[in-house]
């Protein structure tokens, strides 16, 4: 039988609904409201850049506008509710889940020994039971206050010294966790200090940890083929992912549809039976814009985004100035359920400014009065949400699309 086809507008706004991104940014966003949020996206990735504001604020305040960074840091520091690690990067996570980071937990350290030994030498590897000494002994310390007496580079995350190195692979590994953050540089405690109750649940089997990263992770996609789907939480290989989607389609808990790209290609993807019901149920997306962190979990995946929406971006940080399209640190503008451009955007916070270098819409998208005007409303809300009540545009910002 042909696998029943979702088109693109369905298929898009059933992707945003699973990133709570087509309902208005409304409602509370602390304490249980917050987790609820952060646990119907799963994770939310943590970033250290801070031109406007870091990512992981961005991408709560961009689905709640209520929400302030000090909510995170109590359920992060205060209530324990969520644990840092790794996904396809470093993120917060609810705590709920750490058993499942048990796998990658026991696969990093077998396959970081090897890796970090021949990067860094194997005299990190005398430092482990050190930097936990220290740590039981002395409380939660940061790579400064350990090995201070080891030869330094000249600085960046390469040029680790030996402990420092010990310190990062004991995080890897689930030994220890991150308790706070200071001046954004992590600070770390033994893991039964900081998770006293999630350390003390037993590791799942492995197979029971494939089932529940497949499924959590379809869950929060929608639909995705079985590459997205082992790539969403970065806990299972490609084939693990593969071998549970063939045992989830002969017993039928999930079944073949083909997806509309935003150019009308199909795509062959994997879904829970009744997703063209679950789609025609959603409402109408929220008529509002909203400027998007670059690391948001909706435009992680690049490539899926651009076949969804048509949207090509690339983070230009790591480019040459000279041979940058748009800019350093450049943010995606949605409206409703499309993607209608990029904006170039930077907090002057000694000055209270939000300062606007450029915004470059979409081709096909024009900038009439009412769109001009959401886009400037929203631009004051995040110029109040980062401590700037001014918003300074700046000569010739508005451009051709």
């Amino acid at each position: 039988m042909t696998a029943p086809v979702l088109d693109n507008e369905r298929a898009r706004r059933l992707f945003l609904d699973r990133h709570a991104l087509l309902e208005p940014p409304s409602g509370p966003a602390r304490g249980e409201a917050l987790m609820a949020l952060i646990h119907r996206l799963g994770f939310v990735q943590v970033d250290s850049i801070n031109t406007v504001e870091r990512a992981h604020h961005m991408i709560l305040w961009s689905r709640r506008h209520s929400y302030r960074p000090a909510d995170l840091k109590r359920l992060l520091e205060r209530d324990r509710a969520l644990f840092e690690h790794w996904t396809h990067d470093a993120s917060v996570i609810p705590a709920e889940f750490f058993p499942y980071w048990r796998l990658r937990f026991r696969r990093d350290a077998e396959r970081m020994l090897a890796r970090w030994t021949a990067w860094q030498g194997a005299e990190f590897h005398d430092k482990v039971e050190d930097v936990l000494d220290h740590i039981r002994s002395g409380g939660p310390c940061g790579s400064g206050e350990v090995g201070t007496d080891e030869q330094r580079g000249k600085g960046g995350w390469w040029e680790w010294h030996p402990s420092k190195t010990a310190l990062e692979y004991l995080w890897r590994t689930g030994a220890l966790c991150v308790c706070h953050r200071r001046n954004f540089a992590k600070v770390y405690d033994l893991t039964e200090r900081v998770l006293p109750d999630a350390h003390r649940l037993p590791e799942p089997a492995e197979a029971a940890t494939v089932d529940w990263a497949c499924s959590a992770a379809l869950d929060r996609l929608g639909f995705a083929t079985s590459g997205e789907i082992g790539a969403f939480w970065d806990l299972v290989t490609p084939q693990e992912a593969k071998d549970w989607c063939d045992r989830a389609l002969a017993r039928g808990a999930i079944a073949e549809v083909r997806i509309e790209n935003h150019d009308g290609s199909l795509r062959r993807c994997l879904a829970r039976p009744g997703l063209d019901d679950a789609a025609a149920a959603l409402p109408a997306p929220a008529n509002r814009i909203r400027i998007l962190s670059p690391f948001d979990p909706a435009l992680r995946d690049r490539k899926r985004a651009e076949r969804l929406f048509g949207f090509h971006y690339r983070i230009e940080v790591f480019v040459p100035e000279p041979q940058r399209r748009f800019g350093y640190y450049v943010f995606p503008v949605m409206e409703r359920d499309r993607l209608i451009g990029r904006i170039d955007a930077k907090c002057l916070r000694a000055e209270g400014v939000l300062a606007v270098t450029a915004f470059w819409p979409e081709a096909g998208i024009s900038m009439g009065a009412g769109r001009l005007a959401r886009l400037e409303a929203e631009l004051a809300r995040l110029g109040r949400f980062t401590g700037c009540q001014e918003v300074r545009f700046s000569a010739g910002w508005l451009r051709a699309a």
